[in-house]
């Protein structure tokens, strides 16, 4: 197996409140790797660790096999390879759907090659149509898109998305869920946070549960949804999909 990242017993406090306690896991390059739980059970937390936003008490990320130390910018973890996208989306509102993208490609290449990959994410993305549109003008879909497209200009081996489903209807969903196989395809690693759990079985080939803070349970999507103490984890039973 080819592991690209591995978390070892990471554990974050916020004024006394364990949000993250010991945990562990590793993702297998290629994988789309689900992380579900309940609210507050530390999803999001760990991926704020992983991409920086957040330093641990205790624990270690290695990317690649390589320590991710405490003090890495945020912007060195991206230079890794390490993208992730933001519950709410954060495009550049004032700015075009092409500029929030070619602003990010600059960084990575000289203005023709940038214009180059501007457009084929673009395409990719399925935002070519609103490339002179205001970012603010999109809707909530296609600004989750132009938040996956920035991050793909960046070019990451792995990307973290943080319920990037949630607010979407069905058709929505299911053209969203299209362009994360057709990323994921490209041979980029995904960590999927996500509620909806018709989405994490659909895209999902493993979850890892968290409940509370802790490593509940691993598994098969679907088998993990019947998982007796997954079930008590969500109060409501959200077994069915």
């Amino acid at each position: 197996m080819d592991t690209i990242l591995k978390a070892n017993n990471l554990s974050i406090s916020f004024a006394g409140i364990k949000a993250v306690q010991r945990l562990s896991f590793s993702i297998e390059r290629g994988e789309i790797l689900g992380l579900i739980g309940p609210n507050g059970s530390g999803k999001s937390t760990t991926v704020n660790i992983i991409a920086g936003n957040y330093i641990q008490d205790e624990g270690d990320v290695y990317f690649e096999g390589q320590l991710i130390n405490k003090k890495m910018s945020i912007a060195k973890r991206c230079h890794l390879g390490l993208g992730r996208t933001f519950q709410t989306p954060r495009p550049f509102g004032n700015l075009s759907v092409y500029n929030n993208v070619f602003s990010i490609s600059l960084q990575k290449y000289h203005f023709n090659d940038a214009d180059i990959k501007t457009r084929e994410i673009l395409e990719l993305s399925h935002l070519a149509p609103f490339s002179d549109l205001a970012a603010s003008q999109l809707p909530i879909e296609k600004r989750k898109w132009l938040d996956l497209a920035r991050v793909l200009a960046t070019e990451p081996k792995f990307v973290m998305m943080d319920e990037v489903m949630a607010g979407l209807n069905p058709n929505e969903m299911k053209e969203s869920l299209d362009f994360v196989r057709e990323i994921n395809k490209r041979g980029i690693t995904i960590l999927f946070i996500e509620h909806v759990m018709h989405a994490v079985v659909s895209v999902c080939h493993r979850v890892i549960v968290l409940n509370e803070g802790r490593f509940l349970y691993e598994g098969e999507p679907r088998e993990a949804l019947e998982e007796h103490s997954v079930i008590e984890a969500y109060i409501g039973r959200k077994k069915n999909v």
